[in-house]
């Protein structure tokens, strides 16, 4: 039903056997729709340069996004197109296309969500810990049968101890321990992971930008923020710890 409802949207061709991975909720930099994009883009990168033979054993996933972001939302609204152009990237791309496809889908409310949540395999609540008041879309996902990956933030800790350890998959810190990182990023103890400065690169290079100059510059603009390490957990920098 959603792979019918995608192509009728997007005409998008969707794999129903792959893994339905899906990020749904309001735009906002808390939420870490933008880690999701730095994720994609990795496996983006990694199915690429992985042998054919290896490629075949990676299980197939589709990545879906929607959700609205306020109309003065400058960053809200550049992910969103960060995103769109990771999809046009992948999507193009013969090479990984079979084993991974991606699509934001416009105008999210009550009627898409009664299609994109019964198919939800895998959806994704990961706002920094301590920043989100409770979540509802969590539970909506959960009662319809998906796994949930998240952060012990919200409702993602009542889902875990109702439905059980192997219902939620947990990463990430936990609220207590988030004064802690920011402390030690001022001291300049905030490494980057080689696998995300890899990221960095490909979006600081122009692969996702598609010869929109515009576009590049808001890019890099988010991701030079993210790489001014000592200031992660303000504004300055990568305010919500991705």
């Amino acid at each position: 039903r959603l792979a019918k409802y995608v192509q009728e949207l997007l005409g998008l061709d969707i794999d129903v056997d792959s893994m339905f991975d899906c990020q749904f909720k309001r735009i906002h930099e808390y939420k870490r729709q933008l880690m999701n994009c730095l994720f994609l883009i990795h496996r983006y990168l990694t199915i690429k340069e992985a042998p054919p033979a290896e490629r075949a054993k990676i299980q197939s996933r589709t990545a879906f996004m929607g959700g609205k972001a306020a109309p003065g939302y400058k960053n809200a609204k550049t992910i969103i197109k960060l995103f769109t152009s990771i999809a046009w990237v992948i999507n193009d791309d013969p090479d990984v296309a079979p084993y991974l496809r991606a699509a934001f889908l416009p105008n999210y409310g009550v009627s898409m969500a009664q299609v994109v949540i019964p198919a939800s395999d895998l959806s994704e609540h990961i706002s920094v810990a301590g920043t989100e008041a409770s979540g509802t879309g969590n539970m909506k996902f959960a009662m319809n049968g998906g796994l949930l990956i998240g952060t012990m933030d919200g409702a993602n800790i009542e889902i875990r101890e109702e439905c059980g350890e192997d219902a939620v998959f947990i990463f990430g810190c936990r609220e207590d321990e988030v004064p802690d990182i920011q402390e030690r990023a001022r001291n300049g103890d905030y490494p980057v992971d080689p696998r995300l400065w890899k990221v960095f690169e490909a979006i600081w290079n122009g692969l996702f930008s598609i010869g929109d100059s515009e576009a590049h510059a808001q890019f890099c603009g988010l991701i030079d923020k993210l790489s001014n390490t000592r200031a992660a957990g303000t504004w300055e920098g990568d305010r919500y710890l991705l």
